[in-house]
């Protein structure tokens, strides 16, 4: 369920010509962004193993704010882990993503 939809979500973004690398949790994502240096990483909240609002700090701690972050989430409470992932992202999404907003932020994420 999360694969496809983590999936699909990168099929989209390369239709648009982006170069997409994915990850299906935390840990992963965080490794793939120390091989090398992404212009934009989209990440969920609610992920396995290491979670959005963990990897959104390691990254910032990384990158500063060399890279754009993006925070997916199906959550509809205000938790005190998605109000912390929120202040450390740039953009904010929620489940199920909106590909016409995702499209908006993007080019402004490479550039």
């Amino acid at each position: 369920d999360l694969r496809d939809a983590a999936d699909i979500l990168a099929q989209a973004i390369e239709l648009d010509g982006y170069s997409v690398r994915t990850a299906y949790g935390g840990e992963e994502a965080l490794s793939l962004a120390m091989e090398q240096r992404p212009d934009c990483v989209l990440l969920d909240i609610a992920m396995p193993g290491m979670d959005g609002y963990e990897l959104a700090t390691q990254l910032r701690d990384t990158y500063g704010h060399d890279i754009v972050l993006i925070a997916i989430t199906g959550m509809g409470d205000k938790s005190d882990r998605v109000d912390g992932t929120i202040k450390l992202v740039d953009h904010f999404l929620r489940k199920p993503v909106d590909t016409k907003a995702l499209r908006k932020l993007l080019p402004m994420a490479i550039d």
